[in-house]
Protein backbone atom coordinates (compact mmCIF):
# COMPACT_ATOMS: atom_id res chain seq x y z
CA UNK A 1 0.00 0.00 0.00
CA UNK A 2 1.29 3.44 -0.87
CA UNK A 3 0.62 6.30 1.15
CA UNK A 4 0.31 10.12 -0.74
CA UNK A 5 3.90 10.36 -1.25
CA UNK A 6 4.44 7.31 -3.17
CA UNK A 7 6.34 5.54 -0.37
CA UNK A 8 4.79 2.25 1.05
CA UNK A 9 3.16 1.77 3.67
CA UNK A 10 3.71 -0.80 6.18
CA UNK A 11 0.53 -2.93 6.23
CA UNK A 12 -0.04 -6.56 5.87
CA UNK A 13 -3.56 -6.30 4.27
CA UNK A 14 -2.38 -6.87 1.01
CA UNK A 15 -0.62 -10.45 2.09
CA UNK A 16 -4.03 -11.14 3.55
CA UNK A 17 -5.71 -11.00 0.42
CA UNK A 18 -3.32 -12.36 -1.72
CA UNK A 19 -3.15 -15.59 0.71
CA UNK A 20 -6.89 -15.71 1.13
CA UNK A 21 -6.95 -15.73 -2.74
CA UNK A 22 -4.45 -18.07 -3.08
CA UNK A 23 -6.77 -20.38 -0.48
CA UNK A 24 -9.73 -20.02 -2.28
CA UNK A 25 -8.09 -20.95 -5.39
CA UNK A 26 -6.52 -24.02 -3.94
CA UNK A 27 -9.44 -25.16 -2.29
CA UNK A 28 -11.64 -25.21 -5.42
CA UNK A 29 -9.59 -28.65 -6.81
CA UNK A 30 -11.92 -30.76 -4.04
CA UNK A 31 -14.59 -28.30 -4.55
CA UNK A 32 -15.09 -29.40 -7.98
CA UNK A 33 -14.33 -33.15 -7.40
CA UNK A 34 -16.92 -33.41 -5.04
CA UNK A 35 -19.45 -31.65 -7.07
CA UNK A 36 -18.67 -33.69 -10.38
CA UNK A 37 -19.66 -36.97 -8.75
CA UNK A 38 -23.25 -35.66 -8.15
CA UNK A 39 -24.08 -33.59 -11.14
CA UNK A 40 -21.34 -34.15 -14.06
CA UNK A 41 -18.57 -32.21 -15.05
CA UNK A 42 -20.45 -30.20 -17.62
CA UNK A 43 -23.80 -29.45 -15.30
CA UNK A 44 -21.10 -28.47 -12.67
CA UNK A 45 -19.22 -25.29 -15.09
CA UNK A 46 -22.94 -24.44 -16.04
CA UNK A 47 -24.03 -23.36 -12.24
CA UNK A 48 -21.04 -22.41 -11.52
CA UNK A 49 -21.32 -20.08 -14.36
CA UNK A 50 -24.69 -18.92 -13.49
CA UNK A 51 -23.68 -18.22 -10.12
CA UNK A 52 -20.90 -16.07 -11.10
CA UNK A 53 -23.20 -14.29 -13.49
CA UNK A 54 -25.71 -13.33 -10.93
CA UNK A 55 -22.98 -11.79 -8.93
CA UNK A 56 -21.67 -9.46 -11.62
CA UNK A 57 -25.55 -8.69 -12.66
CA UNK A 58 -25.81 -5.52 -10.99
CA UNK A 59 -22.90 -4.40 -12.69
CA UNK A 60 -23.42 -5.13 -15.72
CA UNK A 61 -24.81 -1.96 -17.49
CA UNK A 62 -21.67 -0.35 -16.50
CA UNK A 63 -19.79 -3.05 -17.83
CA UNK A 64 -21.43 -2.78 -21.42
CA UNK A 65 -20.96 1.41 -21.16
CA UNK A 66 -17.35 0.66 -20.63
CA UNK A 67 -17.14 -2.12 -23.59
CA UNK A 68 -19.14 0.50 -25.90
CA UNK A 69 -16.12 3.19 -25.08
CA UNK A 70 -13.25 0.62 -25.33
CA UNK A 71 -13.82 -1.56 -28.02
CA UNK A 72 -12.33 -0.84 -31.23
CA UNK A 73 -12.95 -3.34 -34.57
CA UNK A 74 -9.34 -4.94 -34.76
CA UNK A 75 -10.07 -6.10 -30.81
CA UNK A 76 -12.61 -9.13 -31.67
CA UNK A 77 -10.26 -11.61 -32.62
CA UNK A 78 -7.99 -11.11 -29.94
CA UNK A 79 -11.30 -10.73 -27.21
CA UNK A 80 -12.83 -14.02 -28.92
CA UNK A 81 -9.66 -16.22 -28.21
CA UNK A 82 -9.21 -14.55 -24.51
CA UNK A 83 -12.65 -15.89 -23.49
CA UNK A 84 -12.40 -18.85 -25.58
CA UNK A 85 -9.60 -20.02 -23.84
CA UNK A 86 -10.75 -19.04 -20.14
CA UNK A 87 -13.19 -20.07 -19.31
CA UNK A 88 -14.60 -21.72 -21.61
CA UNK A 89 -11.91 -24.64 -23.01
CA UNK A 90 -10.29 -24.44 -19.49
CA UNK A 91 -13.36 -25.63 -17.55
CA UNK A 92 -13.84 -27.85 -19.98
CA UNK A 93 -10.48 -29.30 -19.93
CA UNK A 94 -10.21 -28.99 -15.90
CA UNK A 95 -13.60 -30.52 -15.36
CA UNK A 96 -13.25 -33.48 -16.97
CA UNK A 97 -9.26 -33.69 -15.63
CA UNK A 98 -10.75 -34.28 -11.86
CA UNK A 99 -13.11 -36.95 -13.12
CA UNK A 100 -10.09 -39.10 -13.97
CA UNK A 101 -7.08 -38.18 -11.50
CA UNK A 102 -7.44 -36.73 -7.85
CA UNK A 103 -7.70 -33.08 -6.93
CA UNK A 104 -4.58 -33.12 -5.41
CA UNK A 105 -2.48 -34.19 -8.42
CA UNK A 106 -4.43 -31.41 -10.49
CA UNK A 107 -3.55 -29.02 -7.98
CA UNK A 108 0.28 -29.99 -8.06
CA UNK A 109 -0.15 -29.72 -12.55
CA UNK A 110 -1.55 -26.18 -11.82
CA UNK A 111 1.86 -24.69 -10.59
CA UNK A 112 2.90 -24.77 -14.17
CA UNK A 113 1.44 -22.10 -15.27
CA UNK A 114 3.82 -19.14 -14.82
CA UNK A 115 6.52 -21.97 -17.05
CA UNK A 116 3.69 -21.91 -19.85
CA UNK A 117 2.93 -18.23 -19.53
CA UNK A 118 6.70 -17.69 -20.25
CA UNK A 119 6.92 -20.34 -22.84
CA UNK A 120 3.90 -18.45 -24.99
CA UNK A 121 5.57 -15.13 -24.53
CA UNK A 122 8.69 -16.09 -26.07
CA UNK A 123 6.92 -17.41 -29.03
CA UNK A 124 3.90 -15.44 -29.49
CA UNK A 125 5.82 -12.30 -27.80
CA UNK A 126 9.25 -12.53 -28.32
CA UNK A 127 10.24 -12.06 -24.96
CA UNK A 128 13.38 -13.95 -23.40
CA UNK A 129 13.22 -17.43 -22.67
CA UNK A 130 16.69 -18.06 -20.80
CA UNK A 131 18.05 -21.26 -19.65
CA UNK A 132 16.91 -20.99 -16.22
CA UNK A 133 13.11 -21.28 -17.74
CA UNK A 134 14.56 -24.26 -19.91
CA UNK A 135 16.02 -26.42 -16.75
CA UNK A 136 12.91 -25.60 -14.48
CA UNK A 137 10.72 -26.55 -17.40
CA UNK A 138 12.02 -29.87 -17.85
CA UNK A 139 12.46 -30.12 -14.03
CA UNK A 140 8.10 -29.50 -13.93
CA UNK A 141 7.54 -31.48 -16.55
CA UNK A 142 9.66 -34.55 -15.22
CA UNK A 143 7.90 -34.00 -11.64
CA UNK A 144 4.71 -34.35 -13.76
CA UNK A 145 5.76 -37.61 -15.38
CA UNK A 146 6.53 -38.96 -11.91
CA UNK A 147 3.25 -38.06 -9.85
CA UNK A 148 1.24 -39.61 -13.13
CA UNK A 149 3.09 -42.72 -13.12
CA UNK A 150 3.63 -43.47 -10.10
CA UNK A 151 -0.27 -43.21 -8.81
CA UNK A 152 -1.37 -45.86 -10.26
CA UNK A 153 -5.47 -46.48 -10.75
CA UNK A 154 -7.81 -46.44 -7.80
CA UNK A 155 -11.13 -45.29 -7.30
CA UNK A 156 -9.87 -41.86 -6.59
CA UNK A 157 -7.63 -41.55 -10.00
CA UNK A 158 -9.27 -44.29 -12.51
CA UNK A 159 -7.40 -43.03 -15.30
CA UNK A 160 -4.63 -40.66 -13.69
CA UNK A 161 -2.45 -40.58 -17.50
CA UNK A 162 -5.65 -39.14 -19.14
CA UNK A 163 -6.85 -36.89 -16.30
CA UNK A 164 -3.64 -35.42 -15.85
CA UNK A 165 -3.09 -34.86 -19.08
CA UNK A 166 -6.88 -32.46 -19.69
CA UNK A 167 -5.27 -30.96 -16.91
CA UNK A 168 -2.48 -29.98 -18.51
CA UNK A 169 -4.74 -28.84 -21.07
CA UNK A 170 -6.20 -26.81 -18.99
CA UNK A 171 -3.19 -25.08 -17.84
CA UNK A 172 -1.56 -24.63 -21.04
CA UNK A 173 -5.36 -22.48 -22.11
CA UNK A 174 -4.55 -20.21 -19.06
CA UNK A 175 -1.39 -19.88 -19.89
CA UNK A 176 -2.56 -18.38 -23.32
CA UNK A 177 -5.39 -16.75 -21.74
CA UNK A 178 -3.04 -14.79 -19.82
CA UNK A 179 -0.42 -14.09 -22.79
CA UNK A 180 -3.53 -13.25 -24.84
CA UNK A 181 -4.83 -10.77 -22.11
CA UNK A 182 -1.37 -8.99 -22.21
CA UNK A 183 -2.28 -7.45 -26.00
CA UNK A 184 -5.66 -6.22 -25.10
CA UNK A 185 -4.73 -4.75 -20.84
CA UNK A 186 -3.34 -1.68 -22.08
CA UNK A 187 -6.87 -0.61 -22.52
CA UNK A 188 -9.26 -2.94 -21.25
CA UNK A 189 -9.57 -2.54 -17.34
CA UNK A 190 -8.91 -6.39 -15.41
CA UNK A 191 -12.90 -6.63 -14.42
CA UNK A 192 -14.09 -5.70 -17.70
CA UNK A 193 -12.09 -8.57 -19.22
CA UNK A 194 -13.51 -11.07 -16.08
CA UNK A 195 -17.19 -9.64 -16.95
CA UNK A 196 -16.76 -11.10 -20.18
CA UNK A 197 -15.30 -14.20 -19.50
CA UNK A 198 -17.77 -14.86 -17.27
CA UNK A 199 -20.81 -14.08 -20.00
CA UNK A 200 -19.01 -15.88 -22.74
CA UNK A 201 -18.70 -19.11 -19.80
CA UNK A 202 -22.11 -18.42 -18.85
CA UNK A 203 -23.53 -18.95 -22.79
CA UNK A 204 -20.85 -21.52 -23.37
CA UNK A 205 -21.50 -24.24 -20.24
CA UNK A 206 -25.40 -23.03 -20.58
CA UNK A 207 -26.27 -26.75 -22.15
CA UNK A 208 -24.99 -28.21 -18.81
CA UNK A 209 -27.78 -25.91 -16.98
CA UNK A 210 -29.98 -28.15 -19.38
CA UNK A 211 -28.53 -31.01 -18.85
CA UNK A 212 -28.92 -30.93 -14.71
CA UNK A 213 -32.72 -29.85 -15.34
CA UNK A 214 -33.52 -32.71 -17.77
CA UNK A 215 -31.72 -35.16 -14.94
CA UNK A 216 -34.36 -35.16 -12.27
CA UNK A 217 -32.12 -34.34 -9.84
CA UNK A 218 -34.31 -31.59 -7.81
CA UNK A 219 -32.91 -28.16 -6.77
CA UNK A 220 -32.15 -29.89 -3.18
CA UNK A 221 -30.40 -32.45 -4.08
CA UNK A 222 -27.40 -30.31 -5.78
CA UNK A 223 -24.54 -29.21 -4.08
CA UNK A 224 -25.20 -25.57 -3.93
CA UNK A 225 -22.28 -25.22 -1.17
CA UNK A 226 -19.58 -26.11 -3.58
CA UNK A 227 -21.53 -24.63 -6.86
CA UNK A 228 -21.76 -21.25 -4.93
CA UNK A 229 -18.10 -21.69 -3.79
CA UNK A 230 -16.42 -22.28 -7.35
CA UNK A 231 -18.33 -19.40 -8.75
CA UNK A 232 -18.37 -16.75 -6.75
CA UNK A 233 -15.52 -17.53 -4.30
CA UNK A 234 -13.38 -19.21 -6.43
CA UNK A 235 -13.78 -16.94 -9.43
CA UNK A 236 -15.06 -13.31 -8.31
CA UNK A 237 -13.83 -13.59 -4.67
CA UNK A 238 -10.38 -14.86 -5.37
CA UNK A 239 -9.48 -12.97 -8.19
CA UNK A 240 -10.42 -9.51 -6.53
CA UNK A 241 -8.36 -10.16 -3.42
CA UNK A 242 -5.33 -10.93 -5.57
CA UNK A 243 -5.89 -8.22 -7.95
CA UNK A 244 -6.09 -5.94 -5.18
CA UNK A 245 -3.39 -7.09 -3.05
CA UNK A 246 -1.40 -7.24 -6.03
CA UNK A 247 -2.08 -3.44 -6.40
CA UNK A 248 -0.40 -2.67 -3.30
CA UNK A 249 2.73 -4.64 -3.38
CA UNK A 250 5.38 -5.50 -5.81
CA UNK A 251 3.43 -7.47 -8.67
CA UNK A 252 6.94 -10.43 -8.55
CA UNK A 253 6.19 -10.88 -4.83
CA UNK A 254 2.73 -11.05 -5.20
CA UNK A 255 2.88 -13.42 -7.77
CA UNK A 256 4.86 -15.68 -5.87
CA UNK A 257 2.33 -16.95 -3.94
CA UNK A 258 0.63 -18.73 -6.49
CA UNK A 259 3.08 -21.86 -5.79
CA UNK A 260 1.12 -22.24 -2.43
CA UNK A 261 -1.51 -23.55 -4.34
CA UNK A 262 -0.54 -27.11 -4.95
CA UNK A 263 -0.08 -27.03 -1.62
CA UNK A 264 -3.66 -25.82 -0.67
CA UNK A 265 -4.95 -27.80 -2.88
CA UNK A 266 -3.29 -31.12 -1.57
CA UNK A 267 -4.62 -29.83 1.89
CA UNK A 268 -8.15 -29.44 1.24
CA UNK A 269 -8.01 -32.89 -1.32
CA UNK A 270 -6.78 -34.75 2.04
CA UNK A 271 -8.70 -32.72 4.53
CA UNK A 272 -12.17 -33.20 2.64
CA UNK A 273 -11.54 -36.21 -0.37
CA UNK A 274 -9.43 -38.19 1.72
CA UNK A 275 -6.59 -38.17 -1.15
CA UNK A 276 -3.28 -38.87 -0.19
CA UNK A 277 0.19 -38.50 -2.22
CA UNK A 278 2.53 -41.06 -2.25
CA UNK A 279 6.33 -40.51 -1.31
CA UNK A 280 7.21 -40.50 -5.02
CA UNK A 281 4.31 -38.04 -6.03
CA UNK A 282 5.33 -36.03 -3.20
CA UNK A 283 8.69 -36.09 -4.55
CA UNK A 284 7.81 -35.22 -8.16
CA UNK A 285 5.38 -32.44 -6.59
CA UNK A 286 8.77 -31.10 -5.29
CA UNK A 287 10.49 -30.97 -8.23
CA UNK A 288 7.44 -29.29 -9.84
CA UNK A 289 7.70 -26.23 -7.76
CA UNK A 290 11.13 -26.42 -7.31
CA UNK A 291 11.38 -25.70 -11.25
CA UNK A 292 8.37 -23.39 -11.06
CA UNK A 293 10.87 -21.55 -8.63
CA UNK A 294 13.77 -22.09 -10.39
CA UNK A 295 12.35 -20.47 -13.56
CA UNK A 296 10.68 -17.47 -12.22
CA UNK A 297 13.74 -16.48 -9.70
CA UNK A 298 15.56 -14.55 -12.16
CA UNK A 299 12.07 -12.68 -13.38
CA UNK A 300 11.28 -11.71 -9.70
CA UNK A 301 15.17 -10.11 -8.96
CA UNK A 302 14.88 -8.01 -12.36
CA UNK A 303 10.77 -6.79 -11.78
CA UNK A 304 12.37 -6.37 -7.86
CA UNK A 305 15.08 -4.30 -9.44
CA UNK A 306 13.27 -2.28 -11.73
CA UNK A 307 10.48 -1.07 -8.78
CA UNK A 308 13.40 -0.13 -7.04
CA UNK A 309 15.06 1.43 -9.03
CA UNK A 310 12.04 3.53 -9.94
CA UNK A 311 10.76 4.10 -6.57
CA UNK A 312 14.73 5.78 -5.88
CA UNK A 313 14.00 7.93 -8.91
CA UNK A 314 10.92 9.45 -7.60
CA UNK A 315 12.85 10.42 -4.18
CA UNK A 316 14.17 14.31 -4.04
CA UNK A 317 17.77 14.62 -4.71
Amino acid sequence: MRSAHGTPERTALPYIAIVAAVFLWGGSFAAMRSAIGEIGAFGLMGLRSLAALAAILPFIPRFLRQLKATFRPGDGPLLFLTVLLQPCLYFLFESNALRFTTASQAGVISATVPILTALGAWIFLKEAFGGRIVIGTLMAFSGIAVITFTGGSDASAARPLLGNGLEMGAMICAAGNLVAVRGLSHRYGTWLITAMQIAAGAVFFLPGIVIVARSGISPGEIPWIPVVYLGVGASLGAFGLYNWGMGRIPAARASSFINLIPVVAAFGAWLFLGEVLNIYQVAGGVVVLSGVVLSQERRVRIIEADLQGREGSRKPV
